[in-house]
């Protein structure tokens, strides 16, 4: 439990909001600190070595790890404050011992709240919450902490440091500025007030999110209205239906003849709303999910302005004009001015393309039977239906080639090719908290084990919340306490099996395992010793997407391509005309999905930047002076896409979704570095991903991320890569 506020959340992901950062279950080879602690057969949480005990932990043992561990903590916080000496070993040996207890003790509570939520676990989680933000917030606001790492920056030891623990304790110094150290009596108090006000609000604003979507549904038993669903659609909505509850006992769905079960998960939602054949049914599952959490008792909309409000006073109280600056002043981009400057550059970019495509989709739709403009609820499935004709393949086509295993096994092949590690199944060694998980173990060149990590690869609507993200549970360190491998959680939401029909995967969701997997290789490939900037910890959160969308690039080199795409039933390779196809679709629409992503930045940073949420504008109307800018189709007047936006209003967002393009361009250029040795040269790929693991995944957060990128390219990041990725430019 640290001042580093830095850490990883995924797309549509992301990590939970408790605005400290606190839980990070960094250790697994160790055995030291049992004294005063309970054994793990009378409390799970209480344990102090090896991996967490997930599949032992229940809701009931929450409340009296953390009043123990919190007492532990506090003990340990009082000697360092009143004993500590001013030096690396003083501070940081006491503050690990901190750090253990809340690997153990809360981190894995946290993370069972995404993957496996009840209400069981949500009322102990929420009950706890509160004492666990008071000592993070006691932590990071001792000024006798404080003084003794200001004095440590400023001794004269402060040059024999390496660049990792300087960057460490500035960042820590900076935490504890940003956390209210200098504030006193009132001003304190209510600084820390707004602390647990928004680790509360963030976890209630999920929960709604996660509500919303798994109790909304739409049954469909008339076989014309699943005319045009393709098979995979037809497996995973019957086998909705016989999941529910209310059906237990019932003739089984089948996906032949239904029932089907359309439900707002996007493995179910994003398939039907390009082959839903029904505008009518189309319209009515598009308007349920821009409306997700938005009304009703699950109604997110008072949390966005109380969130915003309280974001707002509390950069105001530390000195800043509103919530953008605070945030940006720990990022890579420094000010809201370099972010508006690449917001415009590539807006400039991809507004009349995407104009243009949007043109070109509503003449295909009229002369293949649409009247009319085009609604939001037509795009995906007249986009889709272009595509097809354009490009003569169609998603359902290329499904049985992606099986999850022949997936990992090419992006585990890659790795090796690129970085030299050998990544191994586990299963047995780790526990787990559902059936889907599985666990795998990674080893260097010299077959030393150097990792590990969790893969919960499918959609679990009931109890495990949407999008993809790579959250650590342990992190690489070196100290008094021995050497600890790291070990990441990487979550999906893929196509599940169904049936005797593995997991059928489509091509963004295999593009979407190789973006998690990105993270955890900058997680777990780390060569630093000190866990505060070993792997993704320390990283700027503008440069934390560079290694994950790095890795999506090489989903359609076409030897990679090639070694994953296997068809499930005979073993056949892909057919060269769909490889050739798939890479000629790669840009396709790629303007308006641009704009897409710069309108959700753009809307982010106004509302963190010249919006005041205490005002007469509502947080709907200020999306919607953006969406005049970004958007091609006029928005409706019901939407509350706003109430399910979890990256920035539940995660780690906030004032950062600009992070995906900012980190793009990085990652764009830095694939640059392969393309300009030669792809099909594999000793110049073999050793061009030496390079880049000896830099961007072995230093992590030991030094800035523009020096990082600069060792690795050899100069400064060039914007114009990406604007050729996405065909923007020739």
């Amino acid at each position: 439990m640290r001042y580093n506020t830095d850490a990883c959340a995924d797309d549509l992901s992301a990590v939970r909001a408790v605005t400290v950062t606190i839980g990070k279950v960094r250790s697994v080879l160790f055995g030291r600190r049992k004294e005063r602690l309970m054994t793990s057969d009378q409390n799970p949480l209480l344990i102090s070595s090896g991996l967490p005990a997930y599949d032992a932990i229940r809701p009931e043992h929450i409340g009296p790890a953390v009043e123990q561990m919190l007492s532990r903590c506090r003990e340990i916080l009082k000697s360092l404050e009143e004993t500590a000496e001013s030096t690396w070993a003083g501070l940081m040996t006491p503050m690990e011992q901190i750090d253990l207890l809340f690997e153990y003790g809360w981190s894995p509570v946290s993370h069972l709240l995404s993957v496996a939520n009840s209400d069981d676990l949500r009322e102990s989680h929420d009950a706890a919450m509160p004492s666990v933000v008071e000592f993070g917030l006691q932590l990071r606001q001792s000024e006798a902490v404080y003084r003794k790492l200001c004095a440590i920056r400023d001794s004269a030891d402060w040059a024999s440091y390496s660049s990792a623990r300087q960057r460490i304790i500035t960042r820590m110094i900076q935490s504890a500025e940003l956390s209210g150290i200098s504030l006193q009596g009132a001003q304190r108090e209510r600084f820390n007030a707004i602390e647990q006000d928004l680790s509360q609000l963030a976890t209630d604003f999920s929960n709604n999110v996660l509500d919303a979507t798994k109790e909304w549904f739409l049954d469909l038993t008339d076989a014309a209205d699943a005319d045009g669903f393709p098979a995979s659609l037809r497996r995973i909505a019957s086998a909705s239906w016989n999941r529910a509850d209310e059906n237990q006992g019932k003739t089984p769905a089948t996906p032949e003849n239904g029932p089907w079960r359309i439900t707002l998960d996007q493995p179910c939602f994003g398939p039907f709303m390009e082959h839903c054949r029904s505008r009518e049914l189309r319209e009515k599952v598009y308007r349920a999910y821009i409306m997700r959490a938005g009304s009703g008792d699950k109604d997110n909309s008072p949390l966005i302005r109380r969130i915003l409000s309280l974001r707002r006073e509390q950069a105001k109280l530390l000195g800043f004009d509103c919530y953008a600056e605070l945030s940006l002043s720990r990022k890579m981009a420094g000010d809201v001015a370099a972010v508006q400057q690449m917001f415009d550059r590539l807006l400039e970019s991809s507004h009349e393309p995407a104009k243009k495509e949007l043109e070109e989709l509503t003449e295909f739709a009229q002369n293949h039977g649409h009247t009319g403009a085009l609604s939001h609820w037509d795009v995906a499935f007249w986009a889709e239906r272009q595509r097809e004709e354009k490009f003569s393949f169609t998603d359902e086509q290329l499904r049985p080639y992606f099986s999850l295993d022949r997936v990992l096994d090419g992006l585990f092949d890659l790795c090796h090719t690129l970085f030299g590690i050998t990544v191994q199944r586990a299963d047995g060694k780790a526990p787990i908290w559902n059936p889907d998980v599985r666990y795998y173990e990674i080893f260097d060149e010299s077959s030393r084990q150097i990792a590990g990590f969790y893969l919960d690869p499918w959609s679990r609507p009931k109890d495990k919340r949407g999008g993809a993200w790579m959250n650590d549970c342990i992190t690489r360190s070196v100290g008094p306490f021995g050497i600890r491998l790291p070990v990441a959680h990487l979550v999906c939401n893929g196509t599940p099996p169904a049936g005797d029909v593995p997991s059928l995967m489509t091509f963004r969701e295999v593009e979407t395992l190789f973006h998690e997997f990105g993270h955890g290789l900058q997680h777990m490939l780390t060569t630093v010793d000190e866990r505060d900037a070993a792997g993704i910890n320390g990283v700027e959160w503008d440069a934390v997407e560079l290694p994950s969308q790095f890795m999506e690039n090489w989903c359609l080199h076409r030897p990679t391509l090639m070694r994953l795409a296997r068809h499930y039933q005979t073993g056949d390779p892909l057919p060269e005309d769909l490889f050739e196809k798939l890479q000629k679709a790669k840009t396709y629409r790629a303007a308006t999905q641009m704009l897409r992503q710069l309108q959700l930045g753009m809307t982010d940073m106004s509302l963190h930047y010249g919006y005041n949420p205490d005002g007469d504008e509502s947080p709907f109307e200020a999306e919607k002076r953006i969406l005049s800018i970004t958007s091609l189709l006029p928005p409706l007047p019901e939407n509350r896409f706003l109430c399910s936006f979890q990256h920035i209003f539940a995660g780690g967002y906030s004032a950062g979704y600009y992070s995906y393009k900012w980190a793009e361009v990085l990652s764009a250029d830095a694939f640059g570095a392969f393309e300009d040795a030669g792809l099909d040269d594999s000793a110049a790929v073999q050793s061009t991903g030496r390079r880049f693991r000896d830099t961007v995944l072995a230093q992590g957060g030991s030094r800035h991320p523009m020096d990082v990128f600069r060792d690795f390219r050899g100069r400064d990041p060039d914007p114009q890569a990406l604007l050729r990725h996405c065909g923007l430019k020739h």
